[in-house]
């Protein structure tokens, strides 16, 4: 990882051991997915008036390369007793993690089939200096993307007016294209 990895307890005292459960979650998802630039991790024990059996709230924030995150929380509504012990709930999250984080590098890299069709769009407007464009959507909004988005070495081949499909997300400053993909020949120049 780039920045080291941050660790925030809230409730309890860090043992020793879960400590070092954390370590070696981070270091397992580290070891498959060497692209994480940073971890944080967020472990909260029941309210100080809980019940017995009440689960540890684990969440995992993942940033990677491109811009790209892996969010995990706690899942809401889950009544599952063993969340109640704090090394299962960590455990339990870092798999999850791992999973979505999986499933995010598969279709940065394009290996997972489509089971729905992507929307499509044009590109709109290229500003290489910075690295990014607009698309316009088919019912004509414009939707920001940036260079790390686009799926392959295509990014300095695009032009105005090449057709993309792409998957919509809510970034900071409002929707974003990401997973953009040159479609027909603007992809094979």
């Amino acid at each position: 990882m780039e920045t080291p990895l941050q660790l925030q307890i809230q409730g309890f005292e860090l043992s020793s051991h879960l400590r070092d459960v954390v370590d070696a979650n981070v270091a397992k998802l580290e070891e498959h997915y060497g692209r994480i630039t940073s971890c944080r991790i967020a472990i909260a024990a029941p309210g100080a008036h809980h019940r017995m059996g009440e689960a540890y709230a684990v969440s995992i924030r993942i940033a990677l390369p491109n811009g790209n995150e892996v969010n995990v929380g706690r899942i809401s509504g889950r009544a599952d007793r063993r969340q109640a012990d704090v090394t299962f709930a960590v455990h339990d999250a870092f798999r999850r993690a791992a999973r979505q984080l999986r499933d995010r590098v598969r279709r940065l890299e394009g290996k997972v089939k489509a089971d729905v069709r992507q929307p499509e769009a044009r590109v709109l407007d290229l500003d290489r200096s910075r690295n990014c464009g607009f698309l316009v959507t088919e019912d004509g909004r414009e939707i920001y993307f940036h260079a790390n988005s686009v799926l392959g070495p295509h990014f300095d081949r695009m032009q105005s007016g090449d057709r993309v499909s792409y998957h919509e997300e809510m970034g900071e400053k409002g929707p974003q294209a990401s997973t953009v993909r040159l479609l027909g020949a603007s992809a094979r120049r």
